[in-house]
């Protein structure tokens, strides 16, 4: 019913950057946070940022300082900026989104998933 897809993947080198965009689409009345995980390989998955609906961020340790989160509750849009990737964030960045349909439903989609693999 919502269908999050995920762009920007890629392989960098350490110390580069990329950015991570996600579209939300479907039958939305309102999206409240949006997040951005990841899993790497023989690892759980876990949280790299979240930002409510009203912009209020939070970030997993590991890449504070590093990473910036941002949405446009316009376009039903979250991005993921990240910079000085180091080899340790190689894995698979899952977006998620929750909220209400226009049935008044609660959703909580995930997209399929883009790559990042940075290289040292």
């Amino acid at each position: 019913q919502v269908q999050l897809v995920e762009s920007g993947g890629g392989l960098v080198q350490a110390g580069g950057s990329l950015r991570l965009s996600c579209a939300a689409s479907g039958v939305v009345f309102s999206i409240h946070d949006m997040a951005w995980y990841r899993q790497a390989p023989g690892k759980q998955h876990e949280l790299v940022a979240r930002i409510t609906s009203g912009g209020i961020t939070n970030y997993a340790d590991s890449v504070k300082g590093r990473v910036t989160i941002s949405r446009d509750n316009a376009k039903s849009t979250v991005s993921l900026q990240m910079n000085n990737l180091k080899p340790e964030d190689t894995a698979v960045y899952y977006c998620n989104a929750g909220g209400l349909l226009v049935t008044g439903a609660d959703f909580a989609s995930w997209g399929r998933g883009t790559q990042v693999t940075v290289s040292s």
